[in-house]
């Protein structure tokens, strides 16, 4: 075992050995630096320096510190650099950068100010390795001050740093100074502005920042798309798409992972198959991600039966792939085939999370599986070590509710350790329709119009349940209250996908371009239905 490990660096000496007199012992041991895969081959190499002297040349002591970094052995790159002489401010950035990459960010700090007492002056990588692991506000201020201090906060490539670090702590708004207040912007960090906008999810924002910038790559288009989708504006997402190739920018793994997202969102199957095809033809990458996405775009789109074909194409698989497809099935009404795709889940050892048992949940609740729900409900942390959370309760109040168990849906509701959302007691305005039961249904009603007071769909459910009860007076009372109350109807939308394109039609509204040829169509086919005496 102990000849294997070491036969890289055996190996890589023995071929050196010939090249003595052409090749210097610095090369050497930054040929064997870069091969060291564990720390056996890490102290080898120290050991090789050491007997020589090189452990105090800066060049060779930053490469082996890089590899050090690699190998996990941060504390033995410390010790090494503490006993180094005359250390210059490379040396330091390399220490500095390696701390940050492994967010060891105390000792980063530490080591800069260690710089900073022997009087190097830091450089502009200084400050960038230190904004790299930077988590919190009040470090970065304090960073950002020091580049200012020294003169290096209007380099471009501190200000990408700076602009990514603000946004990471979602101060766009300080982000958007640093960006304003640069003398010279190069492409990354116009990306890195429009990336933090969409970060934070002021897209418009982005969109304005995008349609000024001096030129675009494939990131700007990229990031737009993502933050648009991101932001659940997937038709928006979709028209930057179709403008991108417009311009005959070429889409990679990760621009075809945003808009697969945005297709899932709108159910644009066209376009979903033809960025499938696209992915297969140009031979893209084919990551977990991707696959995942592919899946999750057919199971939202209607071709549950794709989204089977792609899952069972994959030769690797993550509990992400088993939720997605688990969740497919649950929303095509296919439980008891959601339940047994879980069970081929358990036999592969994939360990399943929350999520997974959401969708197993869900799956339970549309097919009427009250006896398994109350099983997998029950055994969430005996058996899957899941603290239950409020969509896991919401799971079984809506179940229990579909299937008229309305008073245990709400004893459920009453002893779980959260405040119920809109999304739970709408679950229980809902059965309280299905089943007439007009007290729960005011009940509902009341902690609706506490959570969402400005939701119309709430009052006239809750006017349905009177009318169907026969109580026309407080039914036509509800809709006066939500008339008094500034409250408006919703309009209806519906979606139709052409050509990859999705058009979206609002009721009342004609703002389409093609609103008149559409109402002329319909009231051809209304007549056409009359005459034929055809009725929907």
């Amino acid at each position: 075992m102990l000849s294997r490990i070491r036969s890289p660096l055996n190996s890589l000496l023995k071929n050196h050995k010939r090249q003595y007199a052409t090749q210097s012992t610095t090369d050497i041991i930054l040929s064997l630096l870069d091969h060291c895969y564990s720390s056996i081959h890490v102290y080898q190499a120290h050991g090789f320096m050491f007997a020589r002297g090189l452990d105090q040349d800066n060049l060779l002591l930053s490469r082996f510190i890089g590899a050090c970094s690699n190998t996990g052995l941060l504390d033995h790159a410390i010790s090494v650099f503490t006993h180094k002489t005359c250390k210059n401010v490379y040396l330091y950035n390399t220490l500095i950068k390696a701390l940050s990459s492994n967010s060891r960010m105390k000792d980063a700090v530490f080591v800069y100010n260690k710089a900073r007492v022997m009087e190097l002056k830091p450089d502009s990588y200084t400050i960038q390795f230190l904004l790299k692991g930077v988590i919190r506000l009040r470090l970065g201020k304090g960073v950002h001050c020091q580049a200012i201090s020294y003169g290096l906060h209007l380099d471009v490539y501190v200000g990408v740093e700076l602009v990514q670090m603000y946004t990471s702590c979602g101060r766009v708004c300080d982000a958007r100074k640093v960006f304003d207040e640069m003398l010279v912007r190069d492409l990354v960090i116009w990306n890195a502005m429009v990336s933090g906008y969409c970060k934070v999810g002021e897209v418009e924002r982005a969109r304005a920042l995008f349609e000024v910038m001096p030129e675009r790559n494939l990131v700007s288009w990229t990031a737009l798309i993502a933050g648009y989708a991101q932001a659940n504006k997937p038709s928006e997402a979709v028209a930057v798409f179709s403008r991108m190739q417009i311009n005959g920018v070429e889409p990679d793994e990760v621009t075809m992972l945003a808009a697969l997202s945005a297709c899932a969102q709108l159910g644009a199957l066209e376009l979903g198959e033809w960025i499938h095809g696209y992915i297969n033809k140009h031979s893209l990458h084919k990551t977990l991600s991707l696959y995942n996405a592919l899946i999750d775009m057919y199971a939202k789109s209607g071709n549950i039966k794709k989204a089977i074909e792609v899952f069972e194409s994959m030769k690797d698989r993550c509990v992400i792939t088993w939720t997605t497809i688990i969740a497919g099935l649950a929303l095509h009404g296919f439980g008891k085939e959601a339940l047994d795709m879980f069970s081929r889940m358990e036999n592969a050892r994939v360990k399943p999370n929350d999520v997974t048992l959401i969708a197993v949940l869900s799956a339970c609740s549309h097919n009427g599986l009250v006896e398994e729900a109350h099983w997998f409900f029950n055994n969430l942390f005996p058996k899957y070590g899941i603290e239950p959370r409020i969509e896991h309760y919401g799971c079984m109040i809506d179940l229990l509710g579909r299937a008229g168990c309305l008073l245990d849906a709400l004893e459920l509701l009453n002893r779980m350790p959260f405040e119920p959302n809109a999304a739970i007691w709408g679950s229980v305005l809902a059965a309280s329709r299905l089943y007439g039961n007009v007290n729960l249904g005011q009940l509902a009603v009341q902690h609706l119009v506490k959570l969402e007071p400005h939701n119309s769909g709430n009052f006239s459910l809750l006017s349905n349940i009177y009318a169907s009860a026969g109580n026309w007076k407080d039914s036509g009372l509800t809709r006066k209250v939500m008339r008094d109350a500034g409250v408006k109807k919703i309009s209806g939308s519906s979606c139709i996908e052409l050509n990859s394109r999705v058009h979206e039609f609002i009721s009342g509204n004609g703002s389409h371009p093609q609103s008149e040829k559409t109402f002329e169509v319909l009231c051809l086919l209304n007549r056409h239905m009359e005459v034929t005496n055809i009725y929907i």
